[in-house]
């Protein structure tokens, strides 16, 4: 275990907390939206903002990236000690839109603090989780008496994941060689809820495609040829209803080649957690659940690779009747892949199941979207249980394991570096993320400071 005093770190923490909140609080005044053009500047003065702050808490290296998009920050704060683990920290500096009309309170870009939480277009998603790490290092370095930090810290804050990070993976490769580390910490992620601090260990990778199919030239009347060509609509049917079986598993051949399943330790950790079925039900707004045979709804939404219909259409669909045979089809399918499932792999399964269900008369196209891998990172990995140790010692109470049934950039990391990824984060389901009035709890926040302040001395001593 580190040396770090826990007493010391929540000391220089509570000493430090309301000039931290202030700096945070000025950040997110910077509404540093992505998807919006007339918001390229703010992206741009929100990175260099960063940038200056990260120079001014002590990092020696502080550059702003640039990609055909906006641009990252990247920081970098060598260890003194020899042989000293690498780590890289992975967050994002732009938003989601927000306009005071969507619901909120206040204005989303001028930060209010109410009932011991902060208001505010990133104050959880992701600004507030990055910049937590900017008062943990420096408590890590108060604590322990050092005049660097127990690892090789590097941070890489991009600009552009609200967006579909669609410049992210070509700039990780390219930076390949300054990102190199033993191990990425992620955070832009959170825990269960207020009371149940836990560690996320992975998230599904995801895999999407379109199948258009074409009969005839044109729609035709279904009293003069109907039963006598193929229908497109009829045949997308098929195919959408032999995409499972009836024990809810995916039907594609080869479709689990390689998935990693659940331990028996993992599904009893999932276990512990206080999951309720019926609020999860009344937040998804459903009335049952379902899915694969043998699994809980936990282990179905993070553990289980899944195939959903997302949009599917053909024909007319105005009011009344319009007997025609509809010249098209379209569906739109995405699967949720896990640890062991190789995305092309399963596009080529998906291509050959799809094309060998497909009569003749009926053209077909079936295109791919860039998909993205899953991460997982063992319960046993010495990283992931420094990390468990280091919040431990924040929260003061057992922490528990989750995974996300989402799909993001880490994997592009671990895929690029060859580095496992791990997941910090102290937001919580309440903090309200892309919706109005978006907060962050900063009791929670400032023990996110805490975690980080361990955070290095532990894995220092778990990776040596």
């Amino acid at each position: 275990m580190s040396d770090t005093p826990d007493s010391a770190v929540r000391t220089y923490t509570e000493q430090h907390r309301a000039v931290f909140l202030d700096d945070l609080a000025e950040w997110l005044r910077i509404p540093s939206v992505s998807a919006q053009p007339e918001h390229d500047g703010d992206v741009r003065r929100s990175a260099e903002w960063l940038s200056a702050k990260l120079a001014e808490t002590g990092f020696p290296v502080t550059e702003i990236w640039e990609t055909p998009g906006a641009p990252a920050v990247f920081a970098e704060w060598p260890s003194e000690d020899p042989g000293a683990p690498v780590v890289l920290v992975y967050g994002h500096h732009d938003v989601q839109p927000a306009a005071r009309e969507d619901g909120w309170s206040t204005d989303p870009f001028e930060p209010v603090i109410r009932d011991g939480r902060m208001y505010g277009r990133g104050a959880a998603d992701d600004k507030g989780q990055v910049f937590f790490h900017t008062l943990g290092v420096r408590a890590h370095l108060a604590a322990t008496g050092r005049t660097t930090p127990a690892v090789h810290l590097k941070l890489l804050v991009e600009g552009e994941e609200e967006s579909g990070s669609p410049h992210f993976r070509a700039l990780a490769e390219e930076r390949a060689a300054r990102l190199a580390a033993d191990v990425v910490i992620v955070s832009d992620t959170g825990m269960w809820d207020e009371n149940t601090p836990t560690v996320c260990t992975g998230m599904r990778g995801l895999a999407e495609c379109e199948i258009e199919l074409n009969g005839p030239d044109q729609d035709i009347h279904s009293g003069s040829f109907g039963g006598a060509v193929p229908n497109p609509a009829t045949v997308l049917a098929r195919l959408v209803a032999a995409l499972h079986d009836t024990e809810g598993r995916v039907a594609v051949p080869g479709f689990y080649d390689g998935v990693t399943e659940l331990t028996e330790a993992e599904r009893a950790l999932f276990a512990e957690l206080p999951f309720d079925e019926d609020t999860w039900l009344r937040t998804a707004g459903s009335y049952a659940t379902a899915g694969e045979a043998g699994y809980s709804t936990l282990e179905r939404v993070w553990a289980r690779p899944t195939a959903e219909v997302n949009g599917i259409g053909g024909g007319y669909q105005g009011a009344g009747s319009k007997t025609v045979i509809p010249s098209s089809a379209l569906v739109k399918l995405s699967f949720r892949l896990v640890a062991g499932q190789d995305p092309e792999r399963i596009q080529e399964a998906v291509r050959s199941w799809a094309e060998a269900r497909i009569p003749a008369g009926v053209r077909h196209r079936i295109t791919f979207s860039p998909a993205t891998r899953p991460c997982l990172t063992p319960l046993d990995h010495p990283a992931l249980q420094a990390v468990a140790r280091a919040m431990g010692r924040a929260f003061g109470t057992k922490i528990l394991f989750t995974r996300e049934g989402g799909s993001g950039p880490a994997a592009d990391l671990q895929d690029v570096l060859g580095a496992p990824v791990l997941f910090l984060g102290i937001s919580v389901p309440s903090d309200g993320w892309h919706g109005p009035d978006e907060k962050v709890e900063l009791g929670l926040l400032l023990k996110g400071v805490e975690t980080t302040a361990h955070l290095w001395g532990e894995l220092a001593d778990a990776l040596r």
